[in-house]
């Protein structure tokens, strides 16, 4: 679920690029078709590789037990060629930026970006910020879909490359603060099997502090990412307001219901920031 929210703020990413970088419509239309499988390969690879290092873990966990490769109805032999032919797939796909759009850099950081990814799932074994390696992981997703677009627009201090940052910072924190919430449905389980979490390490209380915090620094980036951006003007302003709003609503359900809350707080409230925010950034792009 973590990846389905950060692709609205990919296609944003991959707009203010094309804005930045003048792309002719018909150029972008292709380029954002590639960017789309891409991201479901390397999704589908990043959750695949999290059930093959975490299966005997899942395997004793209530929570997770009955999950594909823990509860044994696919093999992790099988897990691991589906999971390196989406590898393949994703690398074929970065390839083609190449060779219709005269631009490598997807190839040539295909692989690295392949292996971020995948480190998450092995940090919960040597850190507590575990939650943060999440967080970085889809946070390189509207960068990777600008460099995809227009390169030139991550260097170029004169383009929106300070705004396509923010709004990577944002999911960072956004996606950590939530996944820190995520966790207390399993602090139990981590601490009886060593598992590194925040949860397992501060408990419920001080894990909801850092969740709050790092949600205030990710509207920070919001808030900068929408200065630095002339395109966003007043719908995207509006929508931060909205998300502010979302944000503050989902730390009550957790302060009031605690894990109980997490269906809503998780699923229901996150996605409504991930698809808003999305949503009217593209808007105000295009107007």
């Amino acid at each position: 679920a973590h990846s389905v929210f950060a692709l609205p703020f990919a296609v944003l990413g991959a707009f203010l690029a094309a804005h930045a970088g003048a792309v002719p419509a018909p150029r972008f239309a292709g380029q954002l078709a590639i960017i789309l499988l891409c991201m479901f390969f390397a999704r589908t690879w990043a959750m695949l590789v999290n059930r093959l290092a975490d299966w005997r873990f899942d395997r004793d966990n209530p929570r997770t037990a009955r999950r594909v490769i823990a509860s044994g109805r696919l093999s992790p032999r099988e897990g691991w060629l589906v999971a390196l032919a989406c590898a393949s797939c994703f690398m074929i796909c970065c390839t083609l930026f190449w060779f219709l759009f005269a631009n490598p850099w997807p190839t040539i950081l295909g692989l690295p970006v392949l292996a971020w990814i995948a480190l998450y799932s092995y940090t919960k074994r040597f850190t507590f910020l575990c939650h943060l390696f999440l967080g970085g992981a889809l946070a390189a997703s509207p960068i990777a879909a600008a460099i995809a677009v227009a390169p030139q627009t991550i260097f170029d201090p004169e383009s929106l490359q300070s705004a396509i940052y923010l709004i990577s910072g944002f999911v960072l924190f956004w996606v950590a603060g939530f996944d820190v919430a995520y966790a207390l449905a399993d602090i139990d389980f981590d601490r009886r099997t060593g598992l590194h979490s925040i949860p397992a390490r501060l408990g419920p209380r001080g894990a909801l502090w850092v969740a709050r915090l790092l949600h205030l620094c990710a509207y920070a980036c919001l808030l900068l990412a929408w200065l630095a951006a002339a395109p966003f003007g007043t719908l995207t302003l509006g929508a931060i307001g909205a998300v502010g709003g979302v944000l503050i609503a989902e730390h009550i359900v957790l302060a009031r219901r605690g894990v109980a809350g997490l269906p809503l707080a998780f699923f229901t409230l996150n996605g409504i920031v991930s698809l808003l925010l999305g949503a009217v950034g593209v808007a105000d792009v295009l107007i």
